[in-house]
């Protein structure tokens, strides 16, 4: 089963699953698009927005793991 951390970019979790992009945007994060953000890992977008890393990283892997059933 595919599971993202907080360690990875925005740019390999985008590139895992485009239906990823929603979740980030739902959370604060709608600079998916950016150039720079594909850099940046997940744990410090989080950080720039104000968002829980940990709660944004378990509803990204609920959404892979119900599309794997």
């Amino acid at each position: 089963m595919a599971k993202v951390t907080k360690e990875m970019l925005i740019g390999e979790i985008i590139n895992m699953d485009i239906n990823i992009v929603p979740i980030l945007m739902g959370a604060g994060m709608h600079c998916v698009g950016c150039p720079s953000s594909q850099g940046e890992s997940l744990d410090e977008a989080c950080m720039v927005h104000g968002i829980e890393t940990e709660t944004l990283v378990n509803a990204i892997n609920e959404y892979l793991a119900a599309k794997e059933q």
